[in-house]
């Protein structure tokens, strides 16, 4: 192994850039000695040149990023810009092509770009790190390539978000609407001004085609992920959940089934019994099974300036170390083009609540459509009466197939005692 310095380029000087930083110059030595070399950095880049805070005179510093990928002084090119394609895609792509490693916490462009990505850092001889792409500080990536690697593995779930967790956690907390938790989220910096990725589950979405494909060595297939978001989740449905004896939580679910990969990220009922029921505010986890290991969960920050930067870090000592592993546990060849399980061919148990017109025969006529799809009924609750009023109806059913469920619950619909849709959580038997 080279005792000779290995040179860093960082391009993005945002949160994460300027913990990556400010983390390589305050933990050197510890990171010299672990690592049996030292780590510098030699350059950088951004277009805004403001005084972040850190010391950044000794670097020599790009305003193309793509230009120091290029032509920068270094063994490898971190890229915290962000975003799927655009200058994020180039930088890591004219790194690789210079034969540098390159580390990214960026998950959109791993969950859309990761095969082609991987291909040319196996071609280059390079490493591609992205441990920081998924959960934060909590190793996952790692755990699974490495740590499980004599496992056959054939789930893998979590939570994936920390905004989400923190509007599941907070309504149930205080009772209060999506809205307004959001809204307190923002203005706490948990949440962005367009919340969108996060609330609409794209995040998660992007993490968890990542975790599929090194959980069961297959290719990456963004386009493959079932996604659902939590707006449509009121503090009712929380209420209910907990009588039931279960906690909504969004989860991102990658499974090996019959049909083949499936990939689904919405919210589900917990058990209050599971562990990961009780992963509260802003922290992540995520839960793998093995037939050897059985089941672990990692939890930790998935998310903010020190947990980031010390995933790519890790990433950065790893290559220091000249540690190095194939991008997703296996080589691109090896990587399994396994069809997609359909969505409809799900099979599980459901959440359903109604807001009905509380008048006769309302019950027997949903109870009609039910069977008429073969869903059958576990458990019904209502509560009080108000003839001629709307009134929630909830029930929970027994395991049934999915295509089944939507469309029991369309017809249900369209029946004139409703006045909402209906709102549909699947149960998760943890």
């Amino acid at each position: 192994m080279s005792t000779e310095p290995l040179k860093v380029a960082v391009a993005g000087l945002g949160t994460v850039g300027g913990g990556t930083i400010k983390l390589l110059q305050a933990n050197a030595d510890v990171l010299a000695e672990r690592a049996g070399r030292p780590i510098v950095i030699t350059c950088v880049a951004d277009l805004d040149r403001r005084d972040r805070g850190f010391p950044v005179d000794g670097y020599v510093w790009f305003d193309d990023a793509v230009a120091m990928a290029r032509n920068g002084d270094a063994d490898v090119v971190v890229e915290l810009i962000g975003g799927s394609e655009g200058v994020a895609k180039a930088v890591c792509e004219v790194a690789l092509a210079a034969g540098r490693h390159v580390v990214t916490a960026n998950k959109a462009l791993i969950a859309h770009h990761g095969n082609a990505l991987a291909r040319a850092a196996e071609e280059a001889g390079v490493s591609l790190g992205y441990e920081a792409a998924v959960a934060g500080a909590v190793p996952i990536i790692k755990a699974l390539r490495d740590g499980l690697i004599a496992n056959r593995r054939r789930r893998v779930y979590g939570i994936l978000n920390g905004t989400c967790n923190y509007i599941l956690t907070s309504m149930r907390e205080s009772g209060r609407s999506f809205n307004d938790v959001l809204s307190e989220a923002q203005a706490l910096g948990y949440a962005e001004a367009d919340p969108s990725f996060d609330v609409d589950g794209v995040d998660s979405a992007h993490k968890l085609t990542i975790l599929a494909s090194v959980a069961f060595g297959c290719t990456i297939d963004f386009a493959a992920t079932h996604i659902e978001g939590i707006r449509h989740i009121a503090p009712e449905d929380i209420a209910f959940a907990e009588e039931l004896g279960y906690r909504i939580k969004l989860l991102g679910i990658a499974s090996l089934t019959d049909h083949g990969v499936e990939r689904r990220v919405h919210p589900c009922m917990v058990p209050l019994s599971a562990p990961i029921a009780h992963i509260e505010g802003v922290f992540n986890a995520v839960v793998a099974d093995g037939d050897f290991s059985d089941t672990i969960m990692q939890e930790g920050r998935g998310a903010g300036e020190r947990p980031t930067a010390s995933a790519v870090v890790a990433d950065i000592a790893d290559i220091a170390c000249g540690r190095s592993a194939p991008t997703f546990g296996v080589t691109i060849a090896q990587l399994a083009e396994v069809p997609p399980a359909e969505m409809s061919r799900h099979r599980g148990a459901y959440y359903v609540r109604l807001m009905v017109v509380d008048r006769p025969g309302v019950f027997a006529d949903v109870a009609t459509v039910l069977r008429d799809h073969d869903v059958s009924m576990e458990a019904v609750l209502q509560r009080g009466r108000s003839p001629g009023e709307p009134v929630p109806v909830v029930m929970t059913t027994h395991e049934t197939e999915e295509s089944a469920m939507v469309g029991a619950l369309g017809e249900i619909a369209a029946l004139k005692a409703a006045v909402e849709k209906p709102v549909m959580i699947r149960i998760e038997p943890f």
